[in-house]
């Protein structure tokens, strides 16, 4: 559309953006403007009524929540009109936004999960190339069932990466390729066995506990304090297996420092039937100070087991996970897990092998890096700029690919969702990651995860949080 036309009464009480919205609405519910239609851009718009783009920012805004509205990233906003709107013209007819704004919500415009990459930038050319390459060899053997443990080319490469990258120690006969976290933990379940007990992290990913328990093992929950795991509260615990995030902590995004690290091995050489499983799962993206090595390079007794995927560096959907096991698990996986077929395909193992050798993986991660840091720079930034930002606490931004927030504006958590998702914007609390009557400590906070949201999709998020939130 080329713009929309009215006549401002300046002599009314109503503000100019409340005038704008309900010419805007009234116009979908008479039909004058179609389901799909284009609105124009915030900026063509403000000039073209000579207001101001945050008077058609804020029109737009409430449009949106009340669900009159779709937006598109990157392409604008568009009328969504429903079937059931009343055609009349009178105020009555407000009821209707409500029950149309929850209709919306189920595909809100912003989404701040913490579990998704931007994989626009997925290099499927360089990809697809190699996946050619390696067909057109016509190699009958990629035909016939991989080694259980995965090819030994992916193992070479992966076990070379983390060697060069996180200080991991290990060669490629310690290295176990499996579909994913969810695959790998049942199998260490199955080797550390289900009579001992296991701890997680609390706050923590929720899932490993429930993959954990699903496998029949016993799960405590252990706090953390400023450094990561509590050490005092695990010593008091009976577990012998504690699944830990140490170089960026999930959710709350500590990086636990070397005496924390220490201490940690130090209870583990306590006894002879302890492990630490190390879960690196997005340590690729830190945005401040040198790298940390991995804790297994700091073992020298052989009870850290290195876990990690490919779903934050590449996509969820590459299904490719590994192990690193210390020797004297590898070989007692050998004798007696080794009737377990791979899960992952010989060419999906062999097209990632090539992608690392040849260096691609790590220009890809390079690229990523620098695009996500400009994103989380600039949530940083709004945030500042935000009404609520003078007050607000920014926690874990320094690592990963989420950041909490407290606004401390005065809501509850509860509150701070439901208002963002009226404007069209999906969170998460921190009070969900914490395990049943834990006491959290952390009150009226919330995740923010920016990898699928471009800078401009951030800068639109926060100005409606901050109308939300005020």
């Amino acid at each position: 559309m080329a713009n929309l036309t009215l006549s401002f009464d300046q002599n009314l009480c109503k503000p100019l953006y409340m005038q704008l919205y309900d010419h805007i609405r009234n116009e979908i519910r008479k039909g004058l403007l179609e389901d799909g239609e284009k609105l124009p851009s915030k900026r063509s718009l403000a000039s073209h009524l000579k207001i101001s783009q945050n008077t058609v920012e804020t029109a737009y805004g409430q449009l949106l929540a009340e669900g009159f509205i779709r937006s598109k990233p990157k392409s604008g906003y568009y009328v969504s009109r429903f079937e059931d709107y009343p055609t009349g013209t009178s105020d009555s007819e407000a009821t209707g936004s409500e029950e149309a704004a929850r209709e919306y919500t189920s595909e809100l415009a912003y989404d701040f999960s913490t579990n998704t990459v931007d994989t626009r930038f997925f290099p499927f050319s360089t990809w697809s190339r190699i996946t050619r390459e390696i067909i057109h060899d016509e190699n009958r053997e990629l035909l016939k069932t991989s080694h259980p443990q995965g090819e030994a080319s992916l193992r070479m490469s992966i076990a070379k990466h983390l060697h060069e990258h996180k200080g991991v120690r290990c060669t490629h006969e310690q290295v176990i390729i499996g579909a994913g976290s969810e695959y790998l933990i049942g199998l260490l379940v199955q080797l550390l066995g289900r009579d001992r007990i296991y701890a997680v992290e609390d706050p923590g990913y929720v899932k490993t506990g429930m993959l954990l328990k699903s496998n029949g093992a016993d799960v405590v929950h252990i706090g953390l304090d400023r450094e990561g795991l509590n050490i005092g509260e695990l010593e008091k615990s009976d577990a012998k297996i504690v699944h830990i995030t140490p170089s960026h902590q999930f959710p709350m995004g500590m990086i636990m420092p070397a005496k924390r690290r220490m201490q940690l091995l130090s209870w583990a050489y306590a006894d002879k039937d302890r492990y630490l499983i190390e879960d690196d799962y997005d340590s690729e993206f830190r945005f401040g100070g040198r790298p940390i090595p991995s804790l297994q390079g700091l073992d020298n007794s052989d009870r850290v087991i290195y876990i990690g995927t490919f779903s934050k560096s590449l996509a969820p959907s590459i299904r490719i996970g590994y192990l690193v096991l210390p020797p004297p698990l590898i070989e007692e996986y050998r004798k007696r897990l080794m009737f377990n077929s791979s899960t992952v395909s010989r060419f999906e193992q062999q097209t990632l092998a090539r992608f690392i050798k040849d260096g691609h993986f790590e220009r890809h991660l390079n690229r990523m890096r620098k695009i996500y840091k400009g994103r989380k720079e600039k949530l940083v930034a709004e945030i500042r700029k935000a009404s609520f930002g003078r007050q607000a606490e920014i926690i874990g931004e320094n690592a990963g690919l989420h950041l909490l927030l407290a606004p401390r504006n005065g809501m509850c958590e509860e509150e701070l969702i439901e208002k963002a998702t009226a404007m069209g914007i999906r969170l998460r609390g921190l009070s969900g990651y914490f395990s049943q009557g834990s006491d959290t400590g952390f009150k009226s906070t919330v995740l923010l995860g920016y990898s699928n949201l471009t800078e401009d999709d951030i800068s639109e998020a926060l100005a409606l949080l901050d109308l939300a939130w005020r």
